[in-house]
């Protein structure tokens, strides 16, 4: 299934997409008679856990069948009439890997990690599919970084690597928008990786039943129509298994959580001459089995 966040006039909404709509996901289980009951929000539908998947796909399979009288009920709409936000809106994490392809590592000149690298996005940086990247007035480097996202769908700690992908509610594309020259004030990166806007993610997330092995997965990230990166999930160093086993040994992680787990060769810092994000411009991130995100750029200044 492909679940979404979607906005409405009152605010943000979970939905799921049927063939090309999206459907109120909370209004769905009302009109088809569901007995289990479907929050608005996408946390609280992770939350809820299996019971609450399970009702997902019922719901599916009824709206599937009876898809007109669901947009004439205003239950279902038009992909193309709906403005999609991040999947999960506002995630109590988002862990990032750095330095987690081989040749993302070799091209910034460090030696291969003998444990993960990881640094914190805060939630200000939560962006939608199609929304702006802003560019900050403080920077003229800010550089793209196309990412395969894990979205955590049960509470665990100490979780073993055979286990992992049992808490795994799914995926979703991440552009992990770096701010350079922040990011190497100081050996933290958090600031230079947590500008407003710098994390948009979606276009939905994909269940996990879709992608049973996250490690075949071709990622791409496009500059107008020039390739930047193009490698593929199984160059990753560490797995999706290792990072969710490794960073539960120190925090428990919780429904909604984002993993972002790096990115490949290509990056703007690491080319010569250097490549940054202007304004104008439209960045795409595209992993298979997903979708894709097309961010475009502007200045702070141009903010209205």
């Amino acid at each position: 299934m492909k679940l979404v966040t979607f906005r409405i006039n009152e605010g943000l909404r979970a939905g799921v997409i049927v063939d090309q709509y999206v459907v109120d996901l909370n209004k769905a289980a009302a009109w088809t008679n569901e007995k289990e009951s479907l929050p608005t929000d996408m946390t609280a539908i992770l939350t809820a856990g299996t019971p609450a998947l399970e009702a997902i796909k019922r719901v599916v399979t009824s709206i599937k069948k009876d898809i007109e009288n669901a947009v004439t009920s205003k239950i279902a709409k038009p992909l193309t009439d709906v403005s999609l936000f991040a999947p999960v809106p506002r995630p109590s994490k988002i862990i990032c890997v750095g330095l987690n392809y081989k040749d993302h590592a070799e091209e910034t000149g460090r030696p291969l990690p003998e444990y993960p690298l990881l640094f914190p996005k805060y939630v200000n940086v939560v962006n939608g599919p199609n929304d702006p990247i802003v560019l900050p007035r403080v920077s003229k480097e800010v550089d793209f970084e196309a990412e395969l996202a894990v979205v955590i769908g049960r509470s665990g700690r100490y979780i073993s690597e055979e286990s992992a992908l049992d808490y795994v509610a799914g995926y979703t594309c991440i552009n992990d928008v770096s701010t350079r020259d922040y990011q190497f004030h100081s050996p933290q990166f958090g600031l230079g990786k947590s500008f407003d806007t710098h994390g948009p993610m979606g276009p939905w997330l994909v269940t996990k039943d879709e992608i049973p092995n996250p490690h075949t997965l071709g990622i791409e990230l496009k500059l107008g129509d020039e390739v930047m990166q193009s490698s593929n999930t199984k160059e990753l160093i560490f797995t999706v298994e290792k990072l969710i086993s490794y960073i539960s040994e120190a925090i428990t992680l919780e429904p909604g959580d984002i993993i972002a787990t790096g990115t490949p060769g290509g990056v703007g810092l690491a080319r010569d001459p250097q490549r940054f994000l202007q304004p104008g411009e439209v960045v795409t991130v595209k992993i298979e089995g997903i979708g894709e995100i097309a961010n475009p750029v502007i200045a702070e200044k141009d903010i209205k």
